[in-house]
């Protein structure tokens, strides 16, 4: 079990590794530019993300509790959510006549942004890290 420095620290993990998703996905579509019939995909997270906050926070407060009759009974276990994302195709471009619609402006688009947001969450993490780097070496020089 990985030891997580803070509540956020396992949500930016998550948004990481769904941009690194993201961005093969993207490559993908760009890869399948010429193949007929391609339809491009895209994958959409920010719902897991949204769900893993809320869950981390505790802001789900309206969940039904379980009676325990008997003190021998087993304590019932809080239901982890499922935090998956969700890959679609997207349409909505026009396609060619042979049936693909990848439009690599749209694709290099995309991957600009998703790059840009990958970059941001790096700098995030390091950010945070920095800071309980920086307490812990602030206690080491107290003693």
């Amino acid at each position: 079990m990985a030891v997580s420095i803070s509540k956020t620290h396992a949500l930016i993990k998550d948004a990481l590794d769904y941009r690194a998703a993201r961005q093969d996905m993207i490559s993908s579509n760009i890869a399948n530019a010429d193949t007929p019939f391609y339809r491009p995909r895209d994958i959409s997270f920010e719902d897991a993300l949204a769900q893993k906050a809320a869950d981390l926070q505790n802001k789900h407060n309206d969940t039904l509790k379980m009676a325990q009759t008997n003190a021998g009974h087993l304590k019932p276990e809080a239901q982890k959510g499922d935090y998956r994302p969700t890959t679609f195709f997207r349409d909505g471009h026009m396609a060619r006549n042979d049936g693909n619609s990848v439009d690599l402006d749209v694709e290099t688009t995309e991957m600009s942004k998703n790059s840009v947001m990958f970059n941001a969450l790096v700098q995030a993490n390091k950010k945070s890290s920095g800071i309980y780097k920086s307490v812990i070496d602030a206690s080491q020089k107290v003693n």
